[in-house]
C-alpha cells in the first residue's frame, strides 16, 4: 500500500519547551494565528503593520522609524544586517564567543568584508577593553558586531560599554538580540546601536518565522550611500523593503507572512501590557529559582555570576551522567524539552531556556522535580526533593523582598 494513504492529520504532542527556543505560545498568540486571511495590501492588514511598528518600538526601546519584522527567522535578520551595511572591502570587528558569533563572521566573508576576530573563551561576555584594543589596531574598521546574548551559552555581553567603544571609534555596529528581547534590557536608542535583530519565537513567545528589526539613520544613511554594487540579496535589500515597510504609499515587495504577523502583533500587545520591567523581573525571578533548584542538585553554571542571561541557563553535565539520555528520558517520559550543548560544549552542558510565555514558576518546578527523578534513574547521588525546596526558598525570598521595598508587612506563618 502506498505510504500516502495512511497519513493523517498532524497533531503535536503537548511539551513544556524549555530548551534554546522556541518557547511556549499564550493562548491568545496562539488563537490569533486561526484568524482570517486578507491581502497583504488591504487597509486593515496595513493599520496593523503600523501598530506593529509601534509596538516594535516599545519592545526595543528605540523611536527608529525604520523598526520592522523582517519575513524570515532570527537567521534572515542577521543576514540582512549584514548584505546591507557591509560592502565588498569593508573591515568589520567580528566578536565571537559562541556559535552565533560565528554566524556573523560567516556572514561577513559572504559579503566580501574583511573580517578581524576578537575571539572570546565561549561562556565569557565579550571583553570592552579588547575591542578598545583591536579598534586602535585597525582604525579603518567600518563595523561592529556582536552577540548581545548568546544562545549556545547563555553568557550575556554588556551591549552599552561595547556600543560605546565602537562609537567612539567612528564604527557602524551590528547587534543580535535575538535571545534577549523580550527577558532582558535591549536598549537601542539609548546604546546608540545602528542594526540590531531579533527573533520571533524566544522571550517574545510567537510562532518562529519572523525577525524584528531595528536600523538607525546612520545605518539608513550608510545603505543609500552604498558604491560597491547593489545589495547582495533582492529579497533583503532595504532599499526595496522600505518600499512596503516605510512610511509613505505601499508597493507590493513579497507575499508577507499574514497570519504569523497577527500572531506577533498579539505577543507584542501582550508584552505591552504587562510592562517591559515586569517581563524583565519575571524572567530574572524564575531564572533565581531555576538556579536555586540547579545548584541544590549539585549542578555548576557554564558562565560566572553577573553575566548569565536569566532566560537561558547553561550548566555542565555531571560526571558519569549519560547526556543523550537524560534529555530523551525528559522528553519521552515527561514531555520537557532542554536544549543541548553546542559546538565544543556538545555533551559538556545542558541548556534550560526559560524564554518568554515558557518562564512560569510552575514550569521551573516541573524542570527540577523531572530532572531530580530522571538523575536518580542514572544513579547520580543527590537529595531527592532538596532542588524543588530550593526554588520554593527563592520564590519566597522574593516575596519578602518585594514586600519590604513595598512598606508592607509579609504574612506571619501559621502557628
Amino acid at each position: 500500500m502506498n505510504a500516502s494513504y495512511r497519513i493523517q492529520s498532524f497533531h503535536p504532542p503537548r511539551r513544556t519547551l524549555l530548551g534554546p527556543g522556541p518557547s511556549e505560545m499564550h493562548p491568545r498568540v496562539i488563537a490569533s494565528l486561526a484568524q482570517t486571511v486578507v491581502g497583504y495590501l488591504d487597509p486593515a492588514f496595513v493599520s496593523m503593520m503600523e501598530e506593529l511598528k509601534e509596538l516594535l518600538r516599545y519592545a526595543f526601546q528605540t523611536t527608529n522609524p525604520l523598526t520592522f519584522p523582517l519575513s524570515g527567522p532570527g537567521s534572515v535578520g542577521m543576514e540582512a544586517c549584514f548584505v546591507n551595511l557591509v560592502e565588498p572591502g569593508d573591515k568589520v570587528i567580528v566578536c565571537r564567543n559562541g556559535v552565533f558569533g560565528g554566524r556573523m563572521l560567516e556572514n561577513v566573508e559572504r559579503c566580501g568584508g574583511v573580517p578581524v576576530v576578537l575571539d572570546e573563551t565561549w561562556g565569557e561576555p565579550i571583553d570592552p577593553a579588547k575591542l578598545e584594543d583591536l579598534l586602535e589596531a585597525h582604525p579603518d574598521t567600518k563595523t561592529v558586531a556582536f552577540v548581545h546574548a548568546e544562545t549556545s551559552t547563555g553568557a550575556q555581553s554588556d551591549a552599552q560599554a561595547l556600543c560605546d567603544v565602537a562609537r567612539r571609534h567612528g564604527a557602524l555596529i551590528i547587534v543580535d538580540a535575538v535571545t534577549s528581547l523580550g527577558g532582558t534590557p535591549v536598549l537601542v536608542d539609548a546604546w546608540q546601536a545602528d542594526a540590531v535583530y531579533s527573533a520571533s519565537q524566544k522571550c517574545l513567545s510567537c510562532t518562529p518565522g519572523l525577525s524584528p528589526v531595528s536600523f538607525s539613520e546612520r545605518a539608513i544613511a550608510k545603505v543609500k550611500a552604498r558604491t560597491r554594487g547593489k545589495v547582495q540579496s533582492w529579497f533583503m535589500d532595504l532599499n526595496l523593503v522600505l518600499s512596503y515597510w516605510g512610511e509613505t504609499q505601499r508597493t507590493y515587495h513579497h507575499t508577507a507572512p499574514g497570519n504569523s504577523l497577527y500572531a506577533l502583533h498579539e505577543a507584542l500587545l501582550l508584552l505591552k501590557e504587562e510592562g517591559l520591567e515586569n517581563a524583565w523581573g519575571r524572567h530574572q525571578r524564575n531564572h533565581e529559582a531555576m538556579k536555586a533548584g540547579l545548584e541544590a542538585l549539585g549542578l555548576q553554571y557554564l558562565v560566572r555570576e553577573g553575566a548569565r542571561l536569566p532566560q537561558m541557563n547553561a550548566v555542565h553535565i555531571p560526571a558519569g551522567v549519560d547526556d543523550l539520555a537524560v534529555r530523551k528520558t525528559l522528553l519521552n517520559e515527561y514531555n520537557i524539552e532542554i536544549g543541548a550543548g553546542l559546538g565544543p560544549l556538545a555533551g559538556k552542558v545542558w541548556r534550560f531556556g526559560l524564554m518568554g510565555y515558557s518562564s512560569q514558576p510552575e514550569n521551573v518546578l516541573l524542570a527540577l522535580s523531572a530532572l531530580s527523578a530522571v538523575l536518580a534513574e542514572q544513579g547520580y547521588s543527590h537529595e531527592a526533593g532538596a532542588a524543588e525546596a530550593a526554588a520554593h526558598r527563592a520564590y519566597a525570598d522574593h516575596h519578602t523582598r518585594a514586600a519590604a521595598q513595598s512598606g508592607k508587612t509579609p504574612i506571619a506563618p501559621q502557628q
